[in-house]
């Protein structure tokens, strides 16, 4: 299997990629085909394929905020089950960050994600393909260390139509596992940052970041 990044709207693998994330994700969640020029071509932003045989099985987006010393994983796709292509984008993407912040000088923080709560929203089902069953995938996420940020989350509407959506949490994966919460400022540094490409911010969204930025630090909770 191979590990390839995608740079451009123009790449074939682009295309490929674009429809799997269309069969898997529920359209509030998709950017537009050509929405993606930009953020491909942003050196922050990295999106990476797997390959297998030729074939798009599994794709990864993700940034590292070298200021802040976090990671976000945007999305991770695992388009057939039976080829380990979570545990080979789990492992490819830790090496890409670890990479990118010794660079830096610095051993990585963490990395956020934001996890579907499948015990409030039960009517995602990601294609059919069982790999993204959001109770796999939030059971998946939490073995690999990712815990709650303990607060009511919600998040600006990719369509840019200034909807809220829920049924998410925001969760964060430290290095130190055994670390229990979280600087306010920096959960708001971030999602201020992460969401400045869309300008329509439902009030929920604003009144959340106002609410957290009264905040000193947020317990992490098991998920």
């Amino acid at each position: 299997m191979q590990y390839i990044r995608i740079a451009s709207i123009d790449d074939p693998l682009f295309a490929r990629m674009h429809r799997l994330m269309q069969e898997v994700f529920p359209p509030e969640e998709v950017l537009a085909f050509d929405l993606w020029k930009e953020p491909l071509e942003d050196p922050g932003i990295r999106v990476f394929v797997a390959v297998h045989e030729g074939e798009v099985v599994g794709a990864t987006e993700y940034r590292y905020y070298a200021d802040l010393n976090v990671a976000m994983t945007d999305f991770t796709i695992i388009g057939r089950e039976g080829l380990g292509i979570g545990r080979f984008l789990a492992r490819e993407r830790q090496k890409d960050l670890n990479a990118l912040a010794a660079a830096h000088g610095k051993q990585l923080y963490g990395m956020f994600a934001e996890i579907y709560d499948p015990y409030r929203v039960e009517n995602h089902e990601f294609g059919g393909i069982k790999p993204m069953d959001p109770f796999v995938r939030r059971e998946v996420l939490s073995h690999l260390g990712y815990k709650r940020i303990d607060f009511p989350y919600v998040h600006p509407s990719w369509q840019n139509d200034g909807e809220a959506v829920s049924g998410l949490d925001l969760c964060f994966l430290p290095t130190n596992e055994d670390q229990d919460s979280l600087e306010a400022d920096l959960i708001v540094t971030f999602l201020t940052r992460y969401y400045a490409v869309l300008p329509q911010k439902p009030q929920a969204w604003v009144e959340m970041v106002e609410r957290l930025s009264g905040m000193d630090r947020v317990p992490l909770r098991p998920i």
